[in-house]
Formats: structure tokens, C-alpha cells, sequence
């Protein structure tokens, strides 16, 4: 019984890491006023005939601190390129001078910056809610456990160590959200 609570347990730590780290990646997505190339990895250029990753056709690299630079590896694919960021809806507007696209990020105003602290704090809903769920399967999995022969007191630790895991990873993700929202308002 105590391998299949060692399961349980570490199967709990390991999904709600994968919750944090997705926090984290959605979090890189949210700009803070600074050019960063993971601003433009969601947006997938059509390469003849295939979504694909704008790295993945060019070179994107940063030209100062509120301007991206992408470089096409061909030539032919700077209009797909500038579609794909338009359609992609960032609030960026490429400038395409036939050799580069550049993307220059406008300085967030208070209002931009209080809707993408919004938007970072709906994705801390979203881990939080991941964790959650996490938690109310770990906590079934031991109900079960306990209907079919283990002990009450061994469920009651188990349930409570369940939860301390689950305090922990709440505290966590209320840290990481409080440091982009700092990141986000800092002028």
C-alpha cells in the first residue's frame, strides 16, 4: 500500500510542476514593455503550405530594448512572415523594409498595463485551478485506497501531506504573478 501512496504522491508533485512551468511559459507571453522573443512564439507562418514557428524560418533577435528583428533565412518569405504576426493579432505592426521585419513595441500606457496584469492573473486562475484538480484526484485515488483496506489514520496523513503540496504550489503561483505584475507596472 505505502508504493501505491509513494505513486500517488509523486504522480501529485509531478503534474503540478507541468502546472507551474505552463504558468511560467504563458506568463514569458504577457510583454512588459521590454522586446523579448518570446513575444512572437505562438504566431505560426505558413511555410509552403505548413504552419510553422516564425523561429523556425528566421532569425528573431533583439535590436534594442523595445525593438524585435526578424530576419527571414528566404527572402520570399517576408510577406507569409508579416501576414502571420498581423493575423496573430499581438498588437504589434511589422515594418517590413525588404531585407528585415522589425517589430517596435509601443510604450504600454496605465490602461494596456492594468489589462495585461489582468491577463497574467487570469492565467494564475488557470494554474490554480490545474493544481486544484490535481489535488481532488490525489485525494479520490486515496478514498479508494482507504474503501479497500488501508488504514484511516494512513489516509488522514496522506490527505493532509495532499494538501500541504497543494498550499505549496498555490503560495508559488501567487509569487510568480506578483512578480510579473511588479515587472508589468514598472515603468
Amino acid at each position: 500500500m505505502s508504493e501505491e501512496l509513494n505513486n500517488i504522491k509523486s504522480h501529485l508533485v509531478a503534474s503540478m510542476d507541468k502546472a507551474i512551468d505552463h504558468l511560467q511559459a504563458e506568463l514569458t507571453k504577457v510583454r512588459a514593455g521590454k522586446a523579448h522573443p518570446s513575444l512572437i512564439d505562438g504566431v505560426m507562418v505558413d511555410y509552403y503550405g505548413s504552419p510553422t514557428p516564425i523561429s523556425q524560418v528566421a532569425n528573431v533577435s533583439i535590436s534594442d530594448a523595445r525593438t524585435l528583428t526578424l530576419q527571414p533565412w528566404e527572402k520570399n518569405m517576408l510577406q507569409p512572415i508579416e501576414r502571420a504576426i498581423i493575423a496573430a493579432n499581438i498588437g504589434i505592426n511589422p515594418q517590413n523594409d525588404g531585407i528585415l521585419i522589425r517589430l517596435f513595441l509601443p510604450p504600454l500606457t496605465e490602461e494596456r498595463r492594468k489589462e495585461l496584469v489582468k491577463k497574467s492573473q487570469g492565467e494564475g486562475e488557470h494554474a490554480k485551478i490545474a493544481v486544484r484538480n490535481i489535488r481532488r484526484d490525489a485525494m479520490e485515488q486515496v478514498k479508494k485506497l482507504q474503501k479497500n483496506g488501508l488504514s484511516e489514520d494512513v489516509c488522514k496523513d496522506m490527505e493532509k501531506q495532499i494538501q500541504e503540496q497543494t498550499d505549496k504550489y498555490i503560495a508559488s503561483i501567487d509569487k510568480f504573478l506578483e512578480l510579473k505584475e511588479k515587472d508589468i507596472m514598472t515603468v
